[in-house]
């Protein structure tokens, strides 16, 4: 594969990296968690628990990576530790099946903004969303459009395929959310949004939301499936791991806090609350677009597809990274080129997806343990396999792999500043894996 190609510039690993991080999750899950807890004071919380937690788990996966320079599989050294990275890759490539379906949904609200249909009453737009996930079809060819898009981008390679994307789509991205930050910010009203999340109303902090912040921190910094360690099998000896955890994190959270600046303001316009949940997006959000720029539809309009194209490409920026996890593996596992690793990569996740699409649509007998397929796959990623790799690459790292070996990969071998060597060993042996024990427990009701 590639004979373990390197990213070439630091902007590249920065922008790959981040972009692996930055997904769906900090533009819809990050604003409604902050609507149910309190605004700003779960803001707070989070921000605290990223430099707490967040960091040196993915400071964590950088170490195994890079000092592995090989597929998840073979950064973790032998048996039984081996099967972490497994987890990893299945984790992946599950999340990247289900993942597939809501990102081809993406791409269909890109033309429906488009073509005009999402104009109508709440009902209507619930109807329609409704109507298109039940389609027996078409959600499934947009998915295939999103993974045949994303295998384009894989077969390129880690420097002219996953660097050059990120490179172009990561700022793209950030330009389209700044647009949109500025026009709910011009808003009627809007102020009330910036207020909601810059004043913290600690009545509604309990132990549930340090749990959420904790959950939310691991899920959008995309910790605990092996992506980040597959990356970082790509970083040179040159690349600081703790600088570039740092930026990664700023990126991630700078991208969720734009994110509610965006939604908040908007909604607070026209009277919604921002806590509705997953159907923010598909279903309230189209009705806020509308009735916010009632005096100016043209805004609307464009503001709706700017929306859509943005959530399409925070989409794509973390899915070239689940797609690269599983190709690492079947490549370097089985002795194939990168073309035919990811060719079996992207038939395997277009079956996964589409029978993820039929199982919440035409075909909803498709079921496991009483749930959609889809629902299966997404509880099982995030409430059980992101959360067990999370906590077993802490245990790997602060007590099993060879402790010079984490030093070297820290202080990059004694060449940079080793005053946050300590500190991260502590967090590792103790702190993240206390931390995402917590998160375990409360997603099984345990606490």
């Amino acid at each position: 594969m590639d004979s373990r190609s390197k990213f070439t510039s630091k902007i590249g690993i920065i922008l790959a990296t981040a972009g692996s991080a930055v997904g769906l999750g900090n533009i819809w899950r990050f604003p409604y968690e902050a609507g149910q807890n309190g605004g700003s004071a779960f803001l707070i919380i989070y921000l605290c628990c990223i430099a707490a937690l967040g960091v040196p788990a993915m400071l964590c996966e950088f170490i195994v990576g890079r000092n592995a320079q090989a597929n998840a599989t073979r950064a973790y050294g032998g048996w039984p530790w081996k099967l972490v990275g497994y987890m990893g890759v299945l984790t992946g490539f599950i999340i990247m099946g289900a993942y597939s379906v809501v990102a081809g949904w993406t791409l269909e609200y890109v033309f429906a903004a488009t073509a005009g249909k999402l104009y109508g009453d709440p009902a209507y737009v619930q109807q329609y969303f409704a109507n298109f996930t039940s389609n027996p079809i078409r959600p499934i060819m947009w998915a295939m459009f999103f993974m045949i898009l994303t295998h384009l981008i894989i077969t390129k390679g880690v420097q002219k395929g996953i660097e050059r994307a990120s490179k172009v789509m990561m700022p793209i991205l950030f330009i389209l959310l700044l647009i949109l930050v500025v026009c709910s910010l011009s808003l009627p009203n809007s102020i009330k949004g910036v207020e909601f999340l810059l004043k913290p109303d600690f009545s509604k902090v309990n132990q549930k939301t340090f749990l959420d912040a904790l959950g939310q921190t691991f899920f959008s910094l995309s910790t605990g499936m092996a992506a980040l360690v597959t990356y970082s099998s790509y970083f040179g000896k040159q690349v600081n791991l703790i600088r570039s955890a740092w930026q990664i994190a700023l990126i991630d959270t700078s991208v969720a806090i734009l994110a509610a600046l965006m939604i908040f303001p908007a909604a607070f316009s026209v009277g919604i609350q921002p806590d509705s949940g997953p159907s923010l997006i598909f279903i309230t959000l189209p009705n806020v677009f509308i009735e916010a720029f009632a005096s100016a539809p043209v805004i609307g309009y464009l503001i709706g597809i700017t929306f859509y194209l943005l959530l399409s490409l925070a989409a794509l920026t973390s899915i070239i990274s689940m797609h690269e996890t599983p190709t690492a593996f079947v490549s370097e596992e089985f002795h194939l080129g990168r073309k035919t690793a990811a060719g079996i990569v992207t038939v395997l996740a277009l079956i996964t997806g589409a029978l993820c699409s039929l199982s919440i649509g035409a075909v909803p007998s498709l079921q496991l343990f009483g749930r959609s397929l889809f629902d299966f796959f997404d509880y099982l990623s995030a409430n059980v396999l992101l959360t067990a790799g999370g906590f077993l690459t802490a245990i790997y790292v602060g007590w099993v792999m060879p402790h010079h070996n984490v030093r070297n990969q820290v202080t990059n071998w004694g060449t940079t500043n080793n005053k946050y060597f300590h500190l991260f060993v502590l967090s590792a042996k103790y702190i993240c894996p206390t931390g995402i024990a917590l998160i375990f427990m409360h997603q099984f009701g345990l606490i």
